[in-house]
């Protein structure tokens, strides 16, 4: 497992326990088992997907892991493959598989390990702006599906307090909404001190969620 993702996963389900009061050891074990596998991709979905079956509590979490096992493919199991191989019918295969799996937290990841190759601090208006191209006319799906955060900039502005506000708002047709919170929360601490955390908690509707998610990204974000 690339280790920059094994913290995440640590601290996501570290976050979990703490919150839940539910031991996750076993899981944990079983978790990395299935990303340092040598198996293909589609076989780690598989095993992935049965982990999460036999720990119903964290079934919540399933499609987020499953954008940490899309990480860890690009950024280890790929380079094992022939050069090419993302460009090969079997990968486009494996795409149309997998097209309803995974949440938009995928693009939160790829632009934080963006943001640490050009060694620069992951900000909000960067993501959206220069990372998705919100701006432009031909990434209009995306200006949609972000449409929360975009028309919440401000909120870079103000409080975890605020956000949660915002967040309880929302449409519950919003393609963003179960993200808005930990994301939003993100991109105004990325590096929170242990009180900072546990606001993010407090203000919280679904602490089990959103705080896991919360501290997912900022251990990803603290790198190797």
């Amino acid at each position: 497992m690339e280790k920059q993702i094994e913290k995440a996963v640590n601290a996501a389900l570290a976050q979990f326990e703490s919150i839940s009061g539910k031991s996750v050891g076993e899981f944990q074990d079983k978790i990395s088992a299935v990303f340092d596998s040598e198996k293909g991709f589609m076989e780690k979905v598989a095993d992935l997907d049965a982990a999460f079956d036999d720990e119903p509590s964290l079934e919540n979490l399933r499609e987020v892991f499953f954008d940490l096992l899309m990480v860890n493919f690009f950024s280890e199991d790929v380079h094992k493959l022939e050069e090419d191989y993302l460009e090969t019918p079997e990968w486009e295969e494996i795409e149309n598989q997998t097209i309803d799996r995974g949440t938009e937290l995928l693009n939160v990841l790829l632009y934080i390990q963006e943001c640490e190759d050009e060694d620069i601090q992951p900000e909000l208006e960067d993501f959206l702006k220069e990372f998705l191209l919100v701006d432009e006319d031909e990434f209009q799906d995306e200006h949609r599906i972000y449409e929360d955060m975009i028309a919440n900039q401000v909120l870079m502005e103000s409080n975890v307090e605020e956000i949660s506000k915002v967040s309880a708002s929302l449409s519950e047709e919003s393609e963003i909404g179960d993200l808005f919170y930990p994301v939003m929360c993100f991109f105004l601490q990325t590096t929170p001190e242990d009180d900072e955390v546990q606001e993010v908690i407090n203000y919280s509707q679904d602490p089990e969620f959103d705080a896991v998610v919360y501290s997912m990204l900022v251990a990803f974000n603290e790198g190797e």
